[in-house]
């Protein structure tokens, strides 16, 4: 018959930092638990808010170059208001366009053959053209923008399709998405959009 080894017990001492040991152990879960969940709400939250208020875009083409060049990500507030100088996206045959406010409703705008464009007879000061041109469209001039719709142009006035062409035409504040506001990719161009 083999002879039983004999228990032993642990001290008092082992005890204790057995004990502290697992409630070290029970705190990192709770903590790494803690922590998840509130990475998951922060997500969720910020979706929530990009869905419904701040959607983020891809710009395409070079229509509204230099200001955005292809391939850009920008950040849109929601918004149905906009005033001259806003760069803003807007649907028009369930595609979406970025063009820049250049007049609003009831405002008289001409352009004349250098690509001057003239809001209610001034000149229109427009920092942010490398190039002025008259670039292509069918609207003569000078146009009255139709009362609560805004007149919009490219940047690129030679590419831009834009309000001065009867196809698109005026941007009625029921098919605006919102104001851009800032570019977030590329990197280099992080920024807000002027």
């Amino acid at each position: 018959m083999k002879k039983k080894e004999p228990i032993v017990l642990p001290s008092i001492e082992e005890l204790e930092a057995e004990i502290t040991r697992q409630k070290r152990k029970q705190t990192q879960h709770h903590l790494l638990r803690n922590a998840l969940y509130a990475l998951i709400t922060v997500a969720a939250i910020t979706a929530l808010v990009a869905i419904l208020f701040m959607p983020v875009l891809k710009s395409y083409g070079s229509s509204m170059s230099p200001t955005l060049e292809d391939g850009e990500i920008v950040v849109v507030i929601k918004s149905d208001s906009a005033k001259s100088g806003d760069v803003i996206a807007f649907y028009y045959n369930n595609k979406l366009f970025i063009k820049r406010v250049i007049a609003l409703g009831g405002s008289v705008v001409d352009m004349d053959q250098e690509g001057n464009v003239f809001v209610d007879g001034s000149l229109l000061d427009e920092p942010y053209l490398t190039e002025k041109a008259v670039g292509s469209g069918d609207v003569e001039f000078p146009f009255t923008v139709p009362d609560g719709q805004y007149f919009v142009l490219g940047d690129n006035r030679m590419t831009a399709a834009d309000s001065r062409s009867n196809i698109i035409g005026c941007v009625d504040p029921e098919n605006m998405l919102g104001k851009v506001l800032f570019c977030v990719w590329p990197l280099n161009r992080l920024g807000r959009v002027r």
